[in-house]
């Protein structure tokens, strides 16, 4: 084919996701020249190409086998990316599609502003609009990465542009948290964001039950994502602004989930408890200030932590009441950081399409 000009990487580890939707969806209503890179990730390449079909006879799709014996999607990602050559790269979920035109719209778009990313709208079939980035009201363009709180979009969804990062890739090695330095990288190393908030995106679907990152893991293994990030060339050049940014978002919603995610677990809750306490101790460590912009429910959940032993049914009501719109939900404790942009009230004001 001719030299693409988006490379768009797909990873698939089984037979039984639908990588002919998924594939098809990359190709059609779009004019841009785009070439679509199937991963065969620890499976028998001949069984994903029987799932493509005529989709292998279509010059602009390449499959791509790969084994490494890990659950994990960077490998196959970072082989992808390795053997990329277009100027902008998307990554697709195999089960997931992209909505007719999607990527002619974020390509007009990045390349009207020369983004660093153009994020994509994305549209969930179960649970609706994914709300997330929480940026200003209404913002397309000239996104801030600490105002328009962009880690909150873990998922680097959209059109990545290649150019600006060549040497961009997953963090390999994990059992999670594979995609967190590499988004925290685009967000606050690149010079321009933009939102195709209005037009055709990304559609995720939420019927597969075989996510290579779904089983049960200690809370060591949630946060060691924080050595990718910690150690990385680009994280000591964070402002204070920025810091407190991305360690608002780290605290509201990786650790309140890894709270929320073990009240339940079987065996001793209280060796949970001092693991938390411990990875606590470590976040408060890196992004200095970042809990005072925490609702004031957040700080009741981490109070219980401290005190010990918990009460985990109160643990989990203080955490459902971040959703209730209540005081103790978007105030903080001390009153006059209430308006931060980081702080609850206006990031969950900015949780709308």
């Amino acid at each position: 084919m001719s030299t693409p000009e988006v490379d768009v990487i797909i990873a698939v580890h089984t037979v039984t996701r639908p990588i002919h939707r998924a594939a098809a969806s990359a190709l059609r209503g779009n004019e841009a020249r785009v070439r679509v890179n199937v991963v065969a990730h620890n499976i028998d390449p001949d069984l994903i190409a029987a799932n493509l079909g005529d989709l292998l006879d279509d010059e602009r799709v390449r499959l791509l086998p790969f084994a490494d014996g890990i659950p994990s999607p960077a490998g196959p990602m970072n082989h992808a990316l390795d053997q990329a050559t277009a100027p902008y790269f998307a990554l697709l979920g195999s089960d997931d599609e992209f909505a007719p035109g999607a990527l002619d719209s974020w390509l007009e778009l990045a390349r009207s502003v020369d983004a660093s990313m153009v994020l994509a709208r994305i549209d969930r079939l179960t649970s609706g609009p994914d709300p997330t980035p929480p940026t200003r009201r209404g913002r397309i363009t000239d996104l801030d990465p600490a105002r328009d709180r962009l880690s909150y979009r873990s998922a680097p969804l959209g059109l990545v542009s290649r150019k600006q990062f060549p040497d961009l890739r997953f963090t390999e090695g994990l059992f999670s948290g594979e995609d967190l330095e590499f988004t925290a990288a685009l967000w606050f190393t690149g010079s321009a964001f933009a939102y195709d908030r209005h037009t055709p995106g990304y559609v995720g679907h939420e019927d597969e039950g075989d996510r290579v990152t779904s089983a049960p893991r200690l809370v060591r293994e949630d946060f060691a994502f924080l050595d990718a990030i910690t150690t990385s060339a680009w994280f000591p050049r964070l402002t204070r602004r920025q810091r407190t940014a991305l360690g608002v978002k780290t605290l509201r919603v990786h650790f309140f989930d890894a709270v929320l995610n073990r009240l339940d677990a079987p065996g001793d809750f209280e060796s949970t408890r001092v693991a938390l306490l411990e990875v606590l101790g470590t976040l408060t460590t890196v992004f200095p200030g970042a809990v005072a912009y925490l609702a004031r429910c957040d700080r009741k959940v981490i109070d219980a932590l401290r005190r010990g032993p918990m009460d985990t049914a109160e643990v989990r009501r203080l955490i459902g009441a971040r959703w209730g719109g209540g005081a103790d939900a978007l105030l903080t404790r001390n009153p006059l950081r209430s308006l931060h942009a980081q702080a609850p009230f206006r990031t969950l004001r900015a949780m709308t399409i």
